[in-house]
Formats: structure tokens, C-alpha cells, sequence
């Protein structure tokens, strides 16, 4: 890493950056990753919080280029820890001496495109300042965490933790009065944990969320052999499939089945576990009165797990159809609203006035706590990218260029900003997937991409604003033909206050975005301008 001059420099040294210094070092590229946490890990490093794990299987939330790896390393849950998957990262990383070309606990500010001399100037928080030919940005979907906006957070006397900067050391919940602030994926995985270790939880809704059980479980040795003899067939089945996993949707619609045998498939999609109640009808997500069969299913089934009445109904998303946000994957989050010890408030109607000195007030009540716990989700999608001041040809800034919403070309590159990529950007399928899929495609798209303009010696690469803006259409009316749009979900930006409200993934499936990527790079870069 002698030197400040680089052919790439990549940014995140998450799953993502990993991958791409170990394709790009490969092919012979001199390339560095700058990382702001001391470690490799990315969202894996961050995110500690109590309860945190995969909400996709373990043997398929993890690399597919290492086949020896595949053979030994041992999964032992179906949904991994924290723990465990940042220990495979770390593996990865020993094993390819990836170390080597990571800058840790460097933040990239700034990065500005030379038109003269094709390289973009990068600007660290170290005072560092480097240039490349490609500049990539690999820092995910989801890290950078929605700052809390309450009003008196200064005064408070207690502690207080954000779920994705959870302190290293942990955090001591025994004999404290808690609060959790937020009911979405982090705060169900997190709720269950706190709930068994405080005196006494307090949990502040705004929005109910879907979630189904995990079923989580050990895995045996018998189930380890058979998915490392089969590895080959999985991964092939997870490339080419809807959404980047082995399940299998139901080819039938809701409205040709029986209701018998609606409830008989969604009984089956249920105790499938992970996402598979999303596959339990071909049109799903795409007709309200199938989708509707499936919310007062979840609604019986939640009202069953929560003896209170009340309380069950609270917890009842009305507000969304199924699927639409986020599906949650729990282990006994709402069975956790049985305990003696947990109580929830719902702030829809009647939001935090404030935080006092001694907890959260809300409808004129004061609720003491010793902690409070922010679950309260992240700057999704754009937010990585935004938080870097990029800017391309003319000095032009991206941040002013997305002022109404993320604009690109297949979720990869931004017209006007040349030899820039984004891995799973704003406009590929990205967190609609299982993301070890959709980073590996992109990541191997990427790193081909590069090869291809060494060997014809080309200087740059970028969209055409033409193709740009056809891609932006294509991803709006893809995204309107189903239900995803009708919630105020993170894909949309409705978590941040003033956000464009634009529905930021590509909901057409994994396999057809890998066969669109593939033609536009075998059209020699169809879409492209090359020189």
C-alpha cells in the first residue's frame, strides 16, 4: 500500500470490499480499501446489539468463491450470530491475506473526479489524500445509522445505546429499568435478549411490523455434510433464482386455490421459516386480496402467541400489506409481551413528547429509565453514498444530483461521475435479496468490467444519461406494478424526515437482473459511454 497512487481504490471493507480486493488483486490491480471501523466486518463489525443475527440461512449467507471454505467451516446455527459471522469475515480475511491492503480506521470525506487526468482525487479523515482510476464504494445498504432527533436527549441522566454503534464490551442490563425505542428488525432480534436480563423493558411502537418465526436450531453434523455435498447445486439454485435463496414460489395464485388450501400452503410457508411465507402465492406481492389472505393469517397467529387481547392487537400490523416492509425473522419476540416484566407503548397517535432526565414522556407520563436503547433503523440506500462528498465532472455533486431522489444505471454507476461504482446501489435488487448473492454479482460485474477496459486499453467508463434515465423509469414502474410502494417503509425513505419519497430496490427478481447485467456487458457495454 506504499504510495497514494492506486488503479482502484474501494471503500468498506464489509462482504463486499473483501470480495472485490480479492477479485481485483487477482486480475492484477493495484488496489486499496479504506475502512473507518479497526476491523473487517462492515455491517457485522457494527451491529452488536443483544439478539443480533442473519435473517437468512446460515450456509447461504456466506461466500460462494472459496469452495475449500465452504468445506470447513462449520455453521453452528440455522441463523448465524453476530459473532459467528463476523468470525467467518475475519476467516476470509486470514485466509486470502486480504489485511495486507486494508487502511483501517480511515474515513474517506471526500472525492473528486479530475476530467484531465481521469482519476479521482480521495480525501481521508487522516489528512490522507490518494488517487485512482476507479473509485468504488462497497459500504452497503444499511450503515449509517438514523441519529436520534428527540428532544431533551441532552439532559438525560441515564445511558443511552444506538443498536448499529452497540458498544464492543456489551451492555449490562441486569436490575435496570429499559426502553427500547423502535419494533423493527433490530429491536425484534434485540427485545427478547433485554427483556430476559432487565428488571423491567418498556417498548415504545410507533409502527407494528410483520415477523415471522426463525425456528432457529442447531445444526447437526448429518445436516452439514448434506449441504457441503451439495454446495455446487445451492449455489447455482441461489444464483439464478427470485431472490438470491433456495425457496421455491408457489406457481398457483391465491384466487385459484381453495381457501383450504390457501391456509394449508401458508401453515406450510410458516413452519418453513425465514422468508418463505413470501413465496406462498405467486401473486403475492403484486394482487391486495392474496396479500390480504396472508395478513389475517399473520394476525391469527400473533393473536395466539400474546395471551393480552390488547396487547395482541397493538402488535397486529394494519397499516402495510404483508411483506412490504421488511420481513421480520424472530425467536420469540411477541411471546416476549407475556412477560410480567415487559410493557408496550404505542406512540402512533401519540409520539415521544420528549426525553427528561430520567426517561421518555409520552401523553404527559414520565417513564423512568436507567437505559434507553434507539432501535430506530438506519439512512438506508442513499445514506452511505451521501455521507462521502463525491463529485464528478464539473465539480458536479451527487448529493445535489439526488436532491429528488437516487438516479443510476443498474444500481452501479452514475451518469456524470465516471469510473465510479456502487456496489448493490440504489436501483439493483440489493436488500431485496439474500445480500451475498447480490454483492457477489455485483462485485464480479464490477471487477470484469475493469479487466475489459485494461485489455482494450480504455481510460474510462460511464452511463449515458439516456440509459440512466430509461433504467430509472424501468426501476419506478417495476416497483409500481406490485404492493411495495403502498408502505412507508426505509425502501421508500419514509424512516427520515425529508427524504425524496422514491422506491429505492429493484424488485424485479435476481435472476433477471443477472441475465441484464450479463447482455449489457456481451452488447460491449450497452448503455455505456467508453473512451
Amino acid at each position: 500500500m506504499e504510495g497514494t497512487k492506486f488503479d482502484a481504490v474501494v471503500v468498506g471493507a464489509g462482504f463486499s470490499g473483501l470480495y472485490l480486493l480479492h477479485k481485483l488483486r487477482k486480475q492484477g490491480v493495484r488496489v486499496v480499501v479504506l475502512e473507518a471501523a479497526s476491523d473487517v466486518g462492515g455491517t457485522w463489525y457494527w451491529n452488536r446489539y443483544p439478539g443480533a443475527r442473519c435473517d437468512s440461512e446460515s450456509y447461504i449467507y456466506s461466500y460462494s468463491f472459496d469452495e475449500e471454505l465452504d468445506q470447513e467451516w462449520e455453521w453452528p446455527e440455522r441463523y448465524s450470530r453476530q459473532p459467528t459471522i463476523l468470525r467467518y469475515l475475519e476467516r476470509v480475511a486470514e485466509r486470502h491475506d486480504l489485511r495486507r491492503d486494508i487502511k483501517f480506521e480511515t474515513r474517506v470525506i471526500a472525492a473528486d473526479f479530475d476530467e484531465d487526468s481521469n482519476l479521482w482525487a480521495i480525501k481521508t479523515n487522516t489528512g490522507e489524500k490518494l488517487e485512482a482510476r476507479f473509485f468504488v464504494m462497497a459500504t452497503g445498504c444499511l450503515s449509517v445509522p438514523k441519529q436520534p432527533n428527540f428532544d431533551g436527549l441532552d439532559t438525560y441522566k441515564g445511558s443511552w445505546y444506538h443498536t448499529g454503534r452497540w458498544p464492543h464490551d456489551g451492555v449490562d442490563f441486569k436490575g435496570k429499568r429499559v426502553g427500547v425505542v423502535g419494533t423493527g428488525s433490530t429491536a425484534i432480534q434485540a427485545i427478547p435478549i433485554i427483556a430476559e436480563q432487565a428488571e423491567h423493558l418498556t417498548v415504545f411502537q410507533r409502527t407494528a411490523n410483520f415477523s415471522v418465526p426463525a425456528w432457529n436450531h442447531q445444526i447437526s453434523e448429518v445436516q452439514q455434510a448434506k449441504w457441503k455435498a451439495d454446495y455446487p447445486n445451492i449455489r447455482r439454485q441461489t444464483r439464478w433464482s427470485n431472490s438470491g435463496t433456495t425457496s421455491v414460489v408457489n406457481p398457483r395464485r391465491a384466487c385459484d386455490m381453495s381457501p383450504d388450501e390457501r391456509e394449508s400452503e401458508l401453515e406450510t410457508r410458516w413452519y418453513g421459516g425465514s422468508f418463505e411465507m413470501l413465496s406462498a402465492f405467486e401473486d403475492m406481492m403484486t394482487n391486495e386480496e392474496a396479500n390480504a389472505v396472508a395478513v389475517d393469517f399473520v394476525h391469527r397467529k400473533i393473536k395466539e402467541r400474546v395471551k393480552d387481547p390488547i396487547v395482541a392487537e397493538l402488535l397486529c400490523p394494519k397499516d402495510h400489506p404483508f411483506g412490504t416492509k421488511r420481513l421480520c425473522v424472530d425467536s420469540e419476540y411477541f411471546e416476549t409481551y407475556n412477560r410480567d416484566n415487559v410493557e408496550l407503548i404505542d406512540i402512533k397517535n401519540s409520539p415521544v413528547e420528549r426525553i427528561t432526565a430520567a426517561g421518555i414522556l409520552v401523553k404527559g407520563e414520565e417513564y423512568r429509565l436507567d437505559i434507553i436503547v434507539f432501535a430506530i433503523g438506519f439512512d438506508a440506500m442513499t445514506g452511505p453514498l451521501l455521507d462521502v462528498d463525491i463529485r464528478g465532472r464539473g465539480g458536479v455533486r451527487l448529493a445535489d444530483e439526488w436532491v429528488d431522489g437516487p438516479t443510476n444505471y443498474l444500481g452501479i454507476s452514475v451518469s456524470g461521475f465516471p469510473n465510479l461504482f456502487t456496489i448493490t446501489g440504489p436501483g439493483s435488487p440489493s436488500v431485496l435479496t439474500n445480500m451475498p448473492v447480490a454483492i457477489e454479482q455485483h462485485v464480479e460485474w464490477v471487477s470484469d468490467c475493469i479487466a475489459d477496459l485494461n485489455k482494450q486499453n480504455l481510460s474510462r467508463i460511464e452511463a449515458t444519461q439516456d440509459a440512466q434515465e430509461k433504467w430509472v423509469e424501468h426501476v419506478f414502474t417495476t416497483a409500481h406494478e406490485t404492493l411495495y410502494p403502498k408502505a412507508n417503509s426505509w425502501y421508500v425513505g419514509a424512516n427520515i424526515p425529508g427524504k425524496p419519497r422514491i422506491f429505492t430496490p429493484y424488485v424485479g427478481t435476481c435472476e433477471e437482473y443477472r441475465k441484464h447485467c450479463d447482455e449489457i456487458r456481451q452488447s460491449d457495454y450497452r448503455g455505456f459511454r467508453l473512451s
